[in-house]
């Protein structure tokens, strides 16, 4: 009876501290979580709450420490939220709740509407922190862009690039003012405010229509112009596509305010769609016209005179409001002269001097030498082309950098052998055409008391003007140490630079 009894008791003891055991430990494996206090609408200037991920968190339903909360955006996805180009991945910032343990967390929405969620935003709900950090969508140009206060119009009235309340994505739910621009293509605008996105960086302007003050707002920069000539009105003008062989247009222009057909000049088209073949085709074929020339002027391309059947035959069937297409022919390649001058030190172009290429007995401060080039700067007669085109010639044809021969120079009495090293500075915006110049832009240092690279090879390769233009040297020779030391003391001059081996 005792043993049994002993038994039992040894049981039930045994049975206790099991229990005891699995209670313990189920309380300490209970998740713990935080509490959300009671939600706040942020009431601050809303474009004072543009915010930008930071990566360091990611987005939830609810505050991240609590119950529930579910991922809208991980970690990962907000890293690449941070570091994206667009304006769509901006966040605004609309309310705000604090946990029991002090963490804030602000309610946010991206700018598309993507996500929308609640993201860790530091100890106190005066200011972004973690996750999140002010951003500023937009960087003010008003006081050095050109085009404010200016006279502007549309360019190509219709529903593209239209105006806005800010530029898109730039505010939550910033919205256009008007769907269409065509209404108002003979409407004047003054430019009046100009901002670039910080992140795409493309180029607005706030535009203010004094005839119709709703259709005001911010528009891309590229979608007006100052020439009335390009405005379009569907009534009265009609557009003419310049088209190549590949069929893909060069560039286009608008013949305006036409006269119909069965009427005298002098009057203009009523009603889209009216036809004005006769004027459109007077427009190219009339003496002196300059429509042509002008639409293609920097383009390499070139209408025909007369006017081809095919293209006589469009302008013939042109309507107001619609598009015509003429076939234009390009110009054949042509060899661009280089030119080499140095930089300008100061305002005035006096003190820029044109290099010119050595030759057996020219050796000067100006006298450069130059590599061999097989072939020269080639693009398409008439067409423009950019000084970084240019730039990336000389940096594969090893114009980067140019010398002198060795010339003597006085110094302190004495003759000194000296050089000059010019190093490209830039290229010159230009139009390629044989009686054209490309030109190169060079800063010069002026170095004494050493050869120069260049006597190894001053053999430097002629040239009958096609590839290096041809320029007149002011001296012919280096014999005469005060023409040398003239020339020297001009180049060092020119960039205040100068150095003594």
């Amino acid at each position: 009876m005792q043993s049994s009894l002993k038994k039992s008791l040894y049981l039930g003891l045994a049975a206790l501290s099991f229990a005891g055991v699995a209670a313990v430990s189920t309380t300490a494996n209970a998740k713990s979580y935080a509490k959300a206090g009671a939600y706040s609408t942020l009431k601050s200037d809303a474009t004072t709450r543009n915010v930008e991920a930071t990566g360091s968190n990611a987005l939830y339903t609810k505050p991240g420490t609590v119950k529930g909360a579910k991922v809208v955006a991980s970690t990962k996805t907000m890293k690449t939220l941070a570091s994206s180009k667009k304006s769509a991945d901006y966040f605004r910032a609309y309310g705000v709740k604090t946990t029991n343990r002090g963490s804030v967390y602000y309610r946010v929405v991206s700018m598309n509407g993507k996500y929308r969620g609640y993201i860790y935003g530091g100890k106190a709900d005066t200011a972004f922190a973690g996750g999140i950090k002010s951003a500023n969508t937009t960087v003010d140009k008003t006081a050095t862009d050109a085009m404010v206060g200016k006279t502007v119009y549309f360019k190509a009235p219709g529903t593209a690039n239209v105006t806005w309340t800010a530029p898109k994505y730039t505010q939550y739910k910033a919205s256009k003012n008007v769907v269409n621009t065509k209404p108002f293509t003979k409407d004047t605008l003054t430019v009046t405010k100009a901002a670039t996105k910080t992140r795409e960086g493309s180029l607005y302007y706030y535009v203010q229509d004094a005839t119709h003050p709703s259709v005001s707002g911010w528009i891309y920069s590229g979608a007006v112009t100052t020439d009335s000539s390009n405005a379009f009105d569907e009534v009265t003008d009609v557009k003419v596509n310049f088209v190549g062989a590949d069929g893909k247009t060069v560039t286009s222009t608008i013949l305006q305010n036409l006269a119909p057909d069965d009427t005298t000049i002098g009057t203009t088209a009523k009603t889209t769609g009216t036809a004005v073949g006769t004027a459109a085709k007077n427009a190219f074929t009339a003496d002196g016209s300059t429509v042509a020339s002008k639409a293609l002027t920097g383009t390499g391309y070139a209408l025909t005179s007369p006017l081809s059947n095919a293209n006589q035959a469009a302008l013939l069937a042109a309507k107001t409001g619609a598009t015509v297409n003429l076939t234009v022919t390009k110009n054949n390649t042509v060899t661009t002269p280089l030119f080499f001058k140095t930089a300008n030190s100061t305002s005035t172009s006096s003190d820029s001097e044109t290099l010119s290429q050595y030759t057996t007995g020219t050796a000067n401060a100006t006298t450069v030498v130059l590599p061999s080039l097989s072939a020269g700067f080639k693009g398409i007669d008439g067409a423009n082309f950019t000084g970084a085109t240019l730039e990336a010639f000389a940096k594969a044809n090893g114009l980067t950098t140019l010398y002198t021969p060795t010339y003597t120079t006085s110094v302190n009495g004495k003759d000194v052998n000296t050089y000059v090293k010019y190093t490209l500075a830039n290229g010159q915006d230009g139009v390629y055409g044989a009686k054209s110049a490309a030109t190169l832009v060079y800063t010069a240092n002026v170095v004494t008391g050493s050869t120069s690279p260049a006597d190894a090879s001053t053999s430097s390769s002629s040239s009958d003007g096609s590839i290096i233009g041809s320029v007149s040297t002011s001296s012919s020779s280096s014999s005469s140490s005060s023409s040398a030391t003239s020339d020297a003391n001009a180049a060092s001059g020119q960039t205040g630079s100068s150095e003594v081996k």
